[in-house]
């Protein structure tokens, strides 16, 4: 039992040491299963190098560089984005449980692309402006309702459940009324999918999702002041309402891109950032552990989607959806007894 105990005590003190060592670790290790894990493509380390100096099968390339990877690569930066996103909202309300899946944000964002197919078929760049054009109308209602005298994280979370259920019944309502073959790609998308990834769909969207992390970043500084309070903020020269508002928009916007490339991926916003905490052992959220957390979330779901049932590749939302569940629960007990 003390032999247990102390291997376990070094553990700890090693992933409290070196948490995005580790994480990168794992993700390295993750990017490489991914790649050439499977039948037919690589069976040893010959086949690999075959494939990493362009000397393999057209075949073998095609799949390894074009499908595998693209999917990959498309993992990586959406689950960052949702990290980041998740982490921005819980250091706004101070709660772990405030992430844009449990306040509706991304069900918004599904709002947005429903009515962009309906209106105007699945078109891509549509897509993506009605998925934030609906994330921002949904933070939008979330804020006014939320308001009064302040904003409370607990109402802003409270509230949030209550939209997101509205909007949710209206997205059932909609795709009830659209044509068949628009409810069936509707019905596809919205599981949450990284299935049919390609360069030319995530490299467009990598940019935008880019550009709003270094937005995170830059508003990084403002962020933490506003963790120490509303009035502390404002002594030390913060614009509390301007700065809450452009950290909503970023993290909205994060949410809204992810949304409208895979469709609605439950929980990684949720997770990342609590656990990029407890392995930095630190009170506050950082974005660059919540970003690589992310990342290995989902692309560790994205690998038990297309491996863990032979024959069939899942929609990684059901894998995150049925992992998350499991988390929330513990979250909300743990909060319960605090």
């Amino acid at each position: 039992m003390k032999i247990y105990r102390t291997y376990t005590l070094t553990i700890t003190n090693v992933i409290s040491h070196y948490p995005k060592q580790i994480i990168c670790s794992f993700t390295l290790a993750l990017i490489i299963a991914t790649l050439f894990f499977g039948q037919h493509i690589a069976e040893n380390t010959q086949d690999i190098w075959q494939l990493i100096t362009g000397q393999a099968d057209p075949y073998q390339s095609i799949v390894v560089w074009q499908w595998r990877a693209s999917r990959l690569f498309a993992a990586l930066v959406i689950g960052a984005a949702l990290g980041i996103s998740g982490a921005v909202f819980q250091s706004l309300v101070r709660n772990p449980l405030g992430s844009p899946d449990i306040t509706g944000f991304n069900v918004g964002a599904f709002t947005g692309v429903l009515l962009s197919i309906a209106l105007f078929g699945n078109l891509y760049w549509f897509s993506v402006l009605g998925a934030i054009l609906g994330g921002l109308f949904s933070a939008l209602l979330v804020y006014i309702f939320a308001y009064r005298d302040g904003h409370s994280g607990f109402r802003l979370i409270i509230v949030g459940i209550a939209i997101s259920a509205t909007l949710s019944a209206f997205n059932q309502w909609l795709i009830l009324s659209v044509s068949l073959e628009t409810a069936m790609t509707a019905a596809l998308w919205s599981a949450g999918t990284l299935n049919g990834m390609t360069w030319a769909r995530i490299l467009p969207a990598a940019v935008l999702i880019t550009v709003f992390i270094l937005c995170a970043f830059l508003l990084n500084t403002r962020m933490k002041l506003l963790e120490m309070g509303d009035d502390t903020a404002a002594a030390l020269g913060v614009s509390v309402n301007k700065t809450r508002l452009a950290l909503m928009f970023v993290g909205v916007a994060l949410t809204a891109v992810a949304t409208a490339i895979t469709g609605p991926i439950a929980f990684i916003a949720l997770a990342a950032p609590q656990i990029a905490k407890r392995l930095e052992n630190s009170a506050s959220t950082s974005l660059g552990s919540s970003a690589l957390v992310g990342g290995l979330l989902l692309l560790s779901a994205d690998f038990i989607a297309q491996h863990g049932w032979e024959g069939s590749t899942l929609p990684v939302g059901l894998i995150t959806v049925s992992l998350g569940g499991i988390y929330l629960v513990f979250l909300i007990i743990r909060e319960g007894r605090k």
